[in-house]
C-alpha cells in the first residue's frame, strides 16, 4: 500500500483517515507508535505516550471488553469519573493472531462503520508489519546467540547473516537477575538497532557503541526487567568490540563485569575497561584462580574471623602502604596499626616491606570476594 511504509505511518493514515488521535501499541500495551489529531487527551494516552507504556490497571480494564480475542473494532466507553474519554480499539492482526492494537479517542461516537470499514485495511497491513518485525527480531535474536556460541563455524555464519543488521563497533551489555530461567526481553521496547537474546541465563544486548546510547539502553531495559518483578538488576559492559568475530569475546568480558556489579549495590553498572585487576576473572575459573592467587597463609587469613584484619591490609594496600593515609581512614592509632600489620605478616607468611609480597596479597584481597569457593 502506497504511503504505509511503516508503523508510524500508518498511524498518522490512521489518525488522518479517521480524524482522531491514534496510538498503536503492541499486544503487551507497550507504545510502537502515536499520532496526534486535533487536542483531545485523557490521562490513559498521556501516560502511553509519556512512559511508552500503559498501566497494567488499564490493561486489565481494556482486556475486559474482549480485545485480545476481537476480530473487529471494539468500542470502549468513557469512564467521567477517572477522566478517561471513549475510544475505539482496532484489533491489528495477521493470520488470526493479534499482535497489537490502534486506539483511537472517540468521545462523541463519531467515527461510522463506513470510515472503519476503510481503516481495516490500514490496521491489516499493520498487522502485517508487526508480525515481519517480530519475526525478524526473534530471527536476529537467535542469531545474536549463536555469535555467542564456542563453535566458531557457528559464529562465522551468524556474522555472515548479522552483517547488515548490526554494525561494529558493538558494545556487549549483560543484564544479570536472580531468575533462574529469565524471559526474555521484549525487543519492541529497545531501539531497533539493537539486538537481545537470553544465553546461559543472561540478558545480553548488543548495542552499537556511542557512549550516551548505550547508558541509556543500559538503563531503559534494566527499567524493564524491575518493572517485571525481576529483583535487582545487575548489568555488565564489555569494550566495544571492532568486529562481529569478537562478540564472544564481548561476551565473555561483560560477563566479569556483570558478576563485579552483582557484589555491588542493587542497580550498579560496571564496563571492562573499568575493572582493573578483576578483569582476571576472565582468565579462567574460580578453582584456577583461586590456587593461582591463594596461598596456603593467605587462605587462613580469608576464613572470617580475621574480617578486621583483613579490611586493614587492603586499606593499608590501597593507600600505597602510607601509615598516614590508612590510620586516618580506618580511624586508629599508628601503634595499633602498626600491631595489626605484624599480625597480617605472622598470619600470611608475606613481608609488607616487600614489593612482590604487597602486591601478592593485594590481588588476592581483590580477587577472592568474587570467587566461589
Amino acid at each position: 500500500m502506497a504511503g504505509a511504509g511503516d508503523l508510524q505511518e500508518l498511524t498518522e493514515l490512521v489518525a488522518d483517515l479517521l480524524g482522531a488521535p491514534a496510538t498503536l501499541e503492541d499486544r503487551d500495551f507497550h507504545l510502537v507508535a502515536y499520532a496526534a489529531h486535533g487536542g483531545a487527551i485523557d490521562p490513559v494516552r498521556m501516560e502511553s505516550i509519556l512512559h511508552r507504556r500503559a498501566t497494567d490497571e488499564v490493561r486489565s480494564r481494556f482486556e475486559r471488553y474482549g480485545i485480545a480475542r476481537a476480530t473487529g473494532p471494539v468500542r470502549i466507553p468513557a469512564d467521567p469519573d477517572a477522566g478517561v474519554l471513549g475510544r475505539l480499539c482496532l484489533p491489528v492482526r495477521w493470520r488470526s493472531v493479534t499482535y497489537g492494537y490502534l486506539w483511537l479517542l472517540d468521545d462523541e461516537g463519531r467515527i461510522g462503520d463506513d470510515l472503519l470499514a476503510r481503516a481495516a485495511p490500514l490496521a491489516e497491513r499493520a498487522g502485517l508489519l508487526m508480525a515481519r518485525q517480530s519475526r525478524e527480531r526473534a530471527d536476529q535474536g537467535w542469531q545474536l546467540a549463536d555469535l555467542l556460541s564456542a563453535h566458531a563455524e557457528v559464529r562465522t555464519s551468524a556474522a555472515t547473516a548479522l552483517a547488515e543488521v548490526l554494525e561494529p563497533p558493538v558494545v556487549v551489555a549483560v543484564l544479570r537477575t536472580p531468575d533462574d530461567e529469565p524471559q526474555p526481553l521484549n525487543p519492541w521496547l529497545l531501539p531497533r538497532a539493537v539486538l537481545t537474546t537470553t544465553w546461559e541465563r543472561d540478558h545480553v544486548l548488543a548495542v552499537p557503541h556511542d557512549s550516551s546510547s548505550t547508558e541509556t539502553v543500559v538503563a531503559r531495559a534494566r527499567r524493564l526487567l524491575e518493572e517485571r518483578g525481576s529483583g535487582p538488576v545487575a548489568a555488565g559492559l564489555s569494550d566495544p568490540c571492532p568486529d562481529l568475530a569478537r562478540v564472544r569475546e564481548g561476551w565473555l568480558r561483560a560477563r566479569v563485569a556483570a558478576r563485579v556489579a552483582a557484589r555491588a549495590a542493587a542497580g550498579t553498572t560496571r564496563a571492562w575497561p573499568e575493572l582493573g585487576a578483576l578483569r582476571l576473572l576472565r582468565l579462567g575459573d574460580d578453582e584456577s584462580l583461586a590456587q593461582t592467587v591463594l596461598t596456603p597463609g593467605i587462605s587462613r587469613f580469608l576464613d572470617p574471623k580475621h574480617a578486621e584484619l583483613a579490611r586493614t591490609a587492603l586499606a593499608y594496600l590501597d593507600h600505597a602502604g602510607s601509615v598516614h593515609a590508612t590510620a586516618a581512614e580506618l580511624s586508629v592509632h599508628r601503634q595499633t596499626l602498626y600491631h595489626r600489620l605484624r599480625r597480617i605478616e605472622e598470619i600470611t607468611g608475606l613481608v609488607l616491606s616487600d614489593g612482590r609480597d604487597r602486591l601478592t596479597l593485594h590481588l588476592a584481597l581483590t580477587i577472592a570476594p568474587h570467587l566461589a569457593r
